[in-house]
């Protein structure tokens, strides 16, 4: 069953990525008590999230503050590793990654994807949420291959 508006998030170990390396954090406990901006990528350095979508929330980043986001976070099913080059290459530290790994937390939302026509394995598809202290507020899924209501501009219209 796919995660909806006023579903709580479920309970996922998820990686952080930090200076430090690796930090395991609960999803629980990540998205507690304040408001987050999540959206979801079907990989890290791949063209759409890179030319598009991380860029969207990097620039927009102040917007969605100003009206009442706490934190900006950004997850993929890749290692915690590749998601801090990720940042670094294209994000900023506005943009909190946070690595599903092995797909847990998209299989847990049920917004798992097959990308083995492309290579990729299963992963997550591309969407976009607000969680309000672990409750889904809004929840915005693309179509395959599209790229539209998970964009920041999108999630700007929703606050």
């Amino acid at each position: 069953m796919t995660i909806s508006k006023g579903d709580s998030i479920p309970e996922v170990k998820l990686a952080k990525a930090t200076a430090d390396g690796p930090e395991q954090v609960q999803s629980s406990e990540f998205f507690a008590g304040r408001k987050i901006a999540l959206f979801a990528v079907p990989g890290a350095f791949t063209p759409t999230c890179s030319a598009r979508h991380l860029p969207g929330y990097v620039d927009h980043a102040a917007d969605l503050k100003a009206k009442g986001v706490d934190e900006i976070a950004c997850t993929s099913v890749n290692d915690a590793f590749v998601m801090k080059a990720w940042n670094e290459a294209d994000g900023s530290s506005d943009i909190t990654m946070l690595a599903d790994g092995s797909g847990d937390f998209a299989k847990a939302l049920g917004l798992d994807a097959d990308f083995s026509g492309y290579g990729m394995g299963q992963r997550s598809q591309r969407y976009s949420m607000i969680v309000d202290d672990g409750v889904v507020t809004e929840i915005n899924v693309e179509d395959s291959g599209e790229f539209d209501v998970s964009s920041a501009e999108h999630m700007l219209g929703q606050l």
